[in-house]
């Protein structure tokens, strides 16, 4: 069960966010998936939620590609190490496309039942997102 969990979790990274395959979202995603998280996503409430949210993110980086790095599974969770690589093309937060290109770092945290993920905790270095675009400097700059 671990892995089949494993390759669930690994699918709507890297096939949902990096592909915009939001059909996939239907296979992958329990009806009422709950998304905990910071920022662009804060709490996504519903599978049609997240499509929305992921598409608008997609829009902002529609060159978007995650890689999975490394996962762990336990009982009903799966751990994702994830990286996210972009171009700023859109409107992001507010901030109009700087062409800039991305590399944020996350931590996904999913809860699957019966093969489909119910519930994530994603955590990402969204702070790191906004100096590489320029939008806040760094410390010492």
């Amino acid at each position: 069960m671990s892995e089949q969990n494993k390759t669930v979790a690994r699918r709507l990274r890297e096939e949902c966010f990096s592909k915009g395959d939001m059909k996939l979202a239907d296979e992958l995603l329990d009806e009422n998936y709950v998304y905990h998280g910071p920022s662009i996503m804060e709490e996504v409430k519903g599978r049609e939620a997240f499509k929305q949210a992921v598409a608008g993110f997609r829009a902002a980086l529609p060159d978007l590609r995650e890689t999975v790095e490394d996962q762990i599974a336990e009982g009903d969770k799966v751990v994702s190490r994830f990286v996210s690589r972009g171009t700023h093309k859109g409107e992001l937060m507010g901030a109009p496309p700087t062409g800039k290109p991305i590399t944020i770092r996350g931590t996904d945290i999913s809860r699957i039942r019966n093969g489909k993920i119910v519930e994530a905790w994603v955590m990402w270095d969204a702070l790191a997102m906004l100096q590489q675009l320029g939008l806040v400097q760094g410390l010492g700059t």
